[in-house]
């Protein structure tokens, strides 16, 4: 074990937060930011609400939701992933069930709570040497003989990769793939550019931590440092602007600059509410198509036909052409996501990986209404996390809350589920997150950065994206990046060495 802080275990980090830090909600665990919201109510026939009349209300407003038009904003289609990508590296949530109550205190948050692409990095190569290779310093293993862009896998064709969820898909799978890809660029490039590495380690903290890393370990660090930099900067000035309505984003971004929070949220507020990982951030879902180009040859493919959804090998022929699904520089016509709305995809009315029913408080639902994600969704929220209302966030912001729609007050719902409310809100706000999820999400994501002290925020407030690393000028995105990535994955000598032979 060597005494630089990647080799530190998560108990070992835990334990050094608390002693370097004041004292800090528990980042491994979930919380509320707004109050519990048990069912209640009269139905319009004069008896309360129960699980039988909630969940046939729900289910006749989903039903209505499904949209069989291909609506288009302008956020190119692969933002949706890029998304999934940003969740996957903060949350997972292992024990809840949608037909189960739970105290969201009681959920152990999987992943660390930080924008620190540990799904890319696991906990550093002493700890996580199975996403390494035992042949080059620093690098981590990515390809196959089979296909060189795919992710590196063992003889069960599991891929190795810090979070498995990142191998879901096709094209959450080869976000994950560049990222990896773009660290052993930088790390290629490191070892003939003693400058880059001084650049990597800019400021004082950063200085400092440089002087306590061996020789072996410093290059590694440097370039892990560089990538999450750069991706840092991707979710604050490129993901959430995309996403979430601009007064909303710079409002969330001034009151953090100045050292508060938005309300609802507090000093003592859970780094990872509820309210964001069970509603408000998957608005994300809105956004999904029906369809999507991985590449000019296969042309566009159903969201869970074969060759985009499932874990396993990829096909090289299924392999992502990023100028179809990202607005690259450069490039030309690419798909787009749909606007947030309450008219969804009909792709996400029946997700064929789930094989059963539900039991919801007594109610029986058959796999068929169970394989509905809107419905998965809400029938969370009320059953099993009993979130707050849209309402009851919006009242908790001192903003005029928006009244539940027709389709739910007909059924005596008065309190709308909170991602149908973000849903309902984003419709007056050009399709993207308003005043209740648009603060939720940028707060959540924002706070990360604050709280972190290696972060863009802390350590390196004027960061600015390279040059070096494809950005032009003052623009930099995440198309940048992959184009980054594409034009560059072949200066990297130990390519070859770094793939499964499997």
């Amino acid at each position: 074990m060597t005494h630089s802080s990647h080799g530190l275990t998560k108990y070992d980090m835990l334990v050094r937060e608390g002693c370097n830090h004041p004292p800090r909600p528990l980042p491994q665990t979930f919380g509320r930011i707004a109050q519990h919201n048990p069912i209640t109510g009269i139905g319009p026939d004069g008896t309360p609400l129960d699980a039988a009349s909630v969940i046939a209300a729900i289910t006749q407003a989903l039903d209505a939701m499904e949209d069989d038009q291909d609506r288009t904003s302008d956020v190119a289609a692969g933002m949706t992933f890029f998304g999934q990508f940003i969740d996957h590296d903060i949350t997972l949530d292992a024990t809840s069930a949608i037909g189960t109550r739970i105290d969201p205190r009681s959920i152990r948050n999987i992943r660390t709570p930080a924008l620190d692409l540990d799904c890319i990095y696991g906990d550093g190569p002493d700890a996580s040497p199975h996403l390494y290779s035992p042949d080059h310093e620093g690098y981590l293993l990515f390809g196959t003989a089979d296909n060189p862009r795919d992710l590196a896998r063992n003889c069960k064709d599991t891929a190795l990769i810090g979070d498995p969820r990142n191998d879901e898909n096709q094209i959450v799978s080869q976000i994950q793939g560049a990222f990896i890809t773009l660290h052993n660029i930088v790390l290629a490039a490191l070892e003939g550019d003693p400058a880059m590495m001084n650049t990597a380690f800019e400021g004082i903290r950063a200085a400092a931590m440089a002087n306590s890393l061996t020789a072996k370990a410093k290059p590694f660090e440097a370039a892990r440092r560089i990538v999450r930099l750069h991706y840092q900067w991707l979710v604050a000035n490129d993901f959430l602007p995309a996403f979430v309505d601009a007064g909303v984003l710079n409002g969330v971004k001034h009151t953090l600059a100045h050292g508060n929070l938005p309300k609802p949220f507090t000093d003592h507020a859970p780094i990872m509410p509820i309210e964001f990982s069970g509603a408000a951030y998957r608005f994300g879902h809105a956004t999904v198509q029906n369809a999507y180009t991985l590449n000019t040859d296969v042309g566009s493919v159903g969201l869970f036909e074969d060759g985009v959804m499932g874990f396993g090998a990829k096909k090289p022929e299924h392999n992502i052409a990023f100028e179809c699904l990202f607005d690259l520089p450069g490039g030309g016509t690419f798909d787009k996501a749909r606007p947030i709305s309450r008219k969804l995809a009909a792709s996400i009315y029946s997700l064929p990986f789930v094989n059963g029913g539900l039991q919801i408080d007594g109610v029986e639902l058959p796999v068929a209404e169970a394989r509905k994600l809107p419905h998965r969704n809400v029938f969370r929220d009320r059953f099993a996390l009993e979130l707050a209302s849209g309402q009851q966030v919006a009242r908790a912001m001192h903003i005029d809350p928006i009244p539940a729609p027709a389709e739910l007050t007909d059924h005596g719902i008065t309190k709308t589920p909170l991602w149908y409310y973000c849903l309902h809100e984003a419709e007056a706000h050009g399709g993207k997150l308003g005043p209740v999820g648009g603060t939720i999400v940028a707060t959540v994501l924002l706070r990360l950065l604050h709280l972190d002290d290696e972060s863009t925020v802390c350590t390196a407030p004027d960061f600015k994206p390279w040059t070096a690393l494809g950005a032009s000028g003052h623009a930099y995105s995440i198309g940048h990046m992959l184009k980054f990535v594409q034009d560059n994955r072949d200066s990297i000598s130990v390519a070859a060495d770094l793939r499964c032979p499997h």
